[in-house]
Formats: C-alpha cells, structure tokens, sequence
C-alpha cells in the first residue's frame, strides 16, 4: 500500500499527494467526486484522443472546422498547431470550447495561408497526448512557375 509523505494544497477542490516510495516515485494528482468508507476513489487519468483531426479540401473564403476531442481527469486542454507552430486565436480562427479548431473564411493569400499540416495536442496535470496529422488544402489552388 502506498501512504502520502505529505500533502501540498491545491485548488479549493483538491489536493496533491507527493509519495516517495522507490517503486512509485513521482507526483500523483486524485481528482475524485467518491469517498467510500474513508477511502478516496480515484479517478486520474492522462489525456488520451478519442477523435483525431481528418484530412479537409475546402473551397478559399469558405468556413472549415477542424476536429478534435480528448478525454482525461481532469479534463485536458486543447491546443492547435499548424506546420509545426502553436495556433492562435484571431479574428479568423478560434479554438471552440469543444476542441475544435473553426475557420470563419480559409486564407490562402501570398500573405497569410491556412493550408498545411495540422495535429491537436491535449494536456492535463498527468501528461500529454498529441493527434494525428490533418492536412488542410484549398480546392482549385494552382501552383504557378
């Protein structure tokens, strides 16, 4: 049985116990809506994706969502990347609080282009967990010489 060495307060509706035990070294986190016969009931778990992103063709100008869901305990967080860097939010494009990642209108100007490689990362307390590649391309696109 593994016994807390000590306890660090947290938010308002948890704790964290640190445990030092050779076979179990590191931080444990126990969100738990149970408390049976003095026992805590823990219910922790990493973030794990359980719908990846898929592949798009969208006409330029035009709305596109992009999709991605996780599940963990606590609950993750989802952040976008686009060719390798985080996405941001802007007028244009925003993280919906389901996860999906909304286009209002697809850019592909010299400028600015939303078309390329996409994954989703999802994040808790206990560990990360990244998608799949999406590519998002625009539909009658030509590469001129």
């Amino acid at each position: 049985m593994i016994s807390p060495l000590s306890q660090v307060p947290s938010a308002a509706d948890h704790i964290v116990l640190v445990f030092m035990e050779a076979d179990n070294p590191g931080k444990w986190v126990c969100w738990t809506d149970a408390f049976e016969s003095g026992f805590l009931k823990c219910q922790s778990r990493p973030p794990r994706i359980t719908e990846h992103p898929s592949d798009i063709l969208v006409r330029k100008h035009e709305p596109a969502t992009l999709n991605c869901k996780a599940e963990g305990k606590p609950e993750p967080s989802i952040e976008w990347y686009h060719n390798g860097h985080r996405v941001g939010g802007n007028a244009n494009r925003m993280v919906l609080p389901s996860g999906s990642l909304f286009f209002l209108h697809v850019l592909h100007t010299k400028r600015e282009q939303d078309t390329g490689t996409y994954w989703c990362l999802a994040t808790n307390e206990l560990g990360k967990a990244r998608s799949r590649n999406a590519t998002l391309e625009v539909a009658g696109k030509f590469v001129l010489p």
